[in-house]
């Protein structure tokens, strides 16, 4: 029987078709029902790096209540998103799908104040610690489930999705990335994914701090007027109503209206650009995805709330700075004490400088797996 992929293309000219993908590192026969990108978002899910997720801050720790975000159900919510976006601009829903779940992959223990550090650790031996480009090293080398090739072996499309959906990259400071076109936009897919990613994380951040007891409502409508605006009819017509339940009515309209802003604001681009590929989106002087300025101004007075009230409040701020620094602790002793870290990476360890395979080790850990190490290194 003649193998066909069973997935109908886009309809949108300007979405990547997955017949024009540029293929996989290793060649592989086509599945008789998947896509390639279905493949890719299926074999992303299976990934060990993926389920290490569950067990990666995104704000707030368990230590308040095991009901917040996690990593793994934070990038569940880009991926729902992100699938909804796509299929609005009738792009390709698989693609962006499979680029919603990997877009995190590579973030080590601690969220965001884990990458800062590992980034000053690895910047003062002439290095550098990023999470994309850590993502795209986990789906090439450090994932082995297949006998035929290393890593993945992901399509070109989500490989280079993995480093340029959220921003630009120097084919100077970073020739290693030649291959992956770095003086081109990537696909709208990829494009979308920063947008969906701020949308999912900004309003699960607020709904999380309201479950912690960090956020007053007052105080929120505000100073984001928006969201003020959202909750003031809901208030008037259910006054007696819980305030939680008039809340997440409240951030239910906002997320839609942040989403339905982000897909009439690209297609509103694309149009006035005038592409009918995905080689004209990539060779547009600018990328494409984004927020009309009045949401941008609007999402920016929301981060700023959240930056002032939530992210340095010190019930968050004292936990991360405790957890941080058991983190650089462990990686001074790993650099320090050859054979301490599993023979895998010790082996590695032999063929590229030390302080990269710690770092690699260190940011595939799960949060409390690494206070664990550090625990037993410290001598308790």
């Amino acid at each position: 029987m003649e193998r066909t992929i069973a997935t109908p293309p886009p309809s949108a000219p300007w979405a990547m078709h997955v017949e024009e993908t540029r293929g996989r590192r290793f060649p592989e026969p086509e599945h008789p029902y998947r896509s390639a990108y279905a493949r890719d978002r299926d074999r992303i899910i299976h990934c060990r790096a993926f389920r290490r997720l569950e067990a990666k801050t995104q704000v707030f720790t368990t230590r308040y209540s095991d009901h917040f975000r996690n990593r793994l159900t934070h990038t569940l919510e880009v991926a729902q998103i992100a699938r909804t976006v796509a299929g609005a601009l009738g792009l390709n829903t698989e693609l962006a799908e499979a680029l919603a779940l990997v877009h995190d992959i590579g973030h080590p223990p601690f969220g965001h104040a884990g990458e800062r550090k590992l980034d000053e650790l690895m910047r003062a031996r002439g290095g550098r610690f990023n999470h994309n480009l850590h993502a795209l090293r986990i789906v090439e080398h450090f994932e082995q489930r297949y006998l035929d090739f290393p890593g993945l072996n992901l399509t070109f499309e989500v490989r280079e999705g993995i480093i340029k959906h959220s921003r630009d990259y120097s084919e100077t400071e970073f020739p290693e990335l030649h291959e992956y076109l770095l003086d081109l936009c990537p696909p709208l897919e990829a494009q979308l994914i920063d947008w969906v990613d701020e949308i999912a994380y900004n309003t699960a951040d607020m709904d999380d701090a309201l479950e912690a007891g960090l956020l007053n409502l007052g105080v929120l409508c505000r100073e984001v007027p928006f969201f003020g605006a959202a909750y003031a009819p809901v208030d008037a017509a259910h006054s007696l109503a819980r305030e939680k339940l008039k809340f997440n009515e409240a951030l239910k309209h906002v997320l839609d209206l942040q989403v339905t802003d982000l897909i009439e604001s690209t297609q509103r681009r694309v149009l006035a650009s005038g592409v009918s590929s995905t080689e004209e989106v990539r060779r547009a002087p600018k990328r494409l995805a984004g927020f009309s300025e009045e949401a941008a101004a609007q999402n920016a007075a929301l981060k700023r709330f959240l930056f002032a009230h939530i992210y340095n409040h010190p019930a968050i701020t004292e936990d991360r700075d405790r957890s941080v620094k058991c983190l650089e602790e462990l990686f001074a002793y790993y650099l320090a004490n050859p054979g301490s870290m599993p023979a895998s990476y010790e082996e590695f360890a032999q063929t590229e400088p030390r302080h990269v395979i710690v770092c690699d080790y260190i940011a595939g850990m799960t949060d409390q797996f690494l206070l664990r190490q550090h625990y037993e290194h410290s001598g308790g």
